[in-house]
């Protein structure tokens, strides 16, 4: 051996390394940068309502509801979800640092379960944030929040399905689909990225939605690029205004692009315009149309009197029909 290897009579043990097992000095994961990234700009919010109960000489009696909230800008802008502040009389919001902020509801949106709070503060601790963040299924992700008022907890998992975020009619299948879990007082807590990045706003387990199933691993979420166009919306006018057409359709067929219509709403902006059932809609102004669900969600971003150009195929001929977007009406 000392012939063979010379470096040996040094005393050099370098090449014991090569028996060694690596495995020791391989870091943990961990995803403490994310949480120290993030988490300070997570909120504890404590809502107050005053109920009156009918039954005994119209008795009134405080409830308190917990959730969680996002800081979103410095100056005092957070997200949560809207029945975390519901007919709420008073709202504080506590940040991780110990400070206590008196909040007003600035807008909410029912279709997508947000509000827009505002504390009166400056300099605040913001969610990192990408307005380009494209979230995929099976990214890992952290939800934070306050959940059973324990105190700021961090639960981890993956995105297990992703919708859309377009402002058209939100469903949950619109949404973030994970399985981190999700418990009382979660609610409008961050869902970050292993990074720290905000990747959504927290909403109800799915089992809330059910109660009479035993539901595990099934949490919702709403994603940020549809909450961030929420919170803008809601900052300029107080509420979240969507154009609407007022037709039922579906798409063409897997291998042509655009939209059928099968049903048009009386006294509807696609009724006044005269677009009918069976027509194929195959661009709007200066779009071409892939699905229904593009061409909603161009219509629900449209400002209520702006005049799009459809451009359709009936009878087997192309036709142009301008459409006057109106606002779409409550439920």
């Amino acid at each position: 051996m000392l012939l063979l290897i010379p470096e040996l009579r040094q005393g050099n043990n370098d090449w014991w390394n090569i028996f060694q097992s690596s495995d020791e000095n391989q870091p943990a994961i961990s995803f403490a940068k994310a949480v120290q990234a993030s988490s300070p700009a997570v909120v504890n919010i404590y809502s107050e309502e005053i109920q009156t109960n009918p039954n005994y000489a119209h008795s009134q009696r405080k409830t308190t509801r917990l959730g969680s909230g996002v800081i979103m800008d410095s100056n005092g802008y957070l997200l949560t979800n809207y029945h975390v502040v519901q007919n709420a009389t008073l709202i504080n919001v506590l940040l991780q640092n110990g400070q206590v902020f008196h909040a007003e509801v600035i807008g909410y949106d029912l279709y997508t379960d947000l509000a827009v709070l505002k504390v009166d503060a400056s300099n605040l601790p913001v969610i990192p944030q990408n307005i380009n963040q494209q979230s995929l299924a099976g990214d890992v992700v952290l939800a934070i929040g306050n959940p059973l008022n324990l105190g700021q907890t961090i639960t981890q998992g993956i995105i297990s399905a992703t919708g859309r975020s377009g402002l058209s009619n939100t469903s949950y299948l619109q949404f973030l689909q994970i399985d981190a879990a999700i418990n009382q007082g979660n609610s409008g807590g961050a869902l970050v990225n292993s990074n720290g990045v905000l990747v959504g706003i927290n909403s109800l387990k799915f089992s809330e939605l059910n109660p009479n199933q035993d539901i595990q691993g099934i949490s919702f979420a709403v994603p940020y690029e549809l909450a961030f166009k929420v919170m803008q919306k809601i900052i300029e006018h107080g509420r979240v205004i969507r154009g609407w057409l007022g037709v039922v359709s579906r798409n063409y067929n897997q291998n042509a692009k655009g939209f059928t219509i099968t049903a048009v709403e009386p006294n509807s902006p696609a009724y006044n315009a005269g677009l009918k059932v069976g027509d194929i809609v195959y661009q709007i102004s200066d779009t071409p149309i892939e699905s229904t669900t593009q061409a909603l969600d161009i219509v629900a971003e449209t400002n209520p009197g702006t005049e799009l150009n459809f451009k359709i195929y009936r009878d087997k001929k192309s036709v142009d029909i301008k459409v006057t977007i109106l606002e779409k009406r409550p439920n």
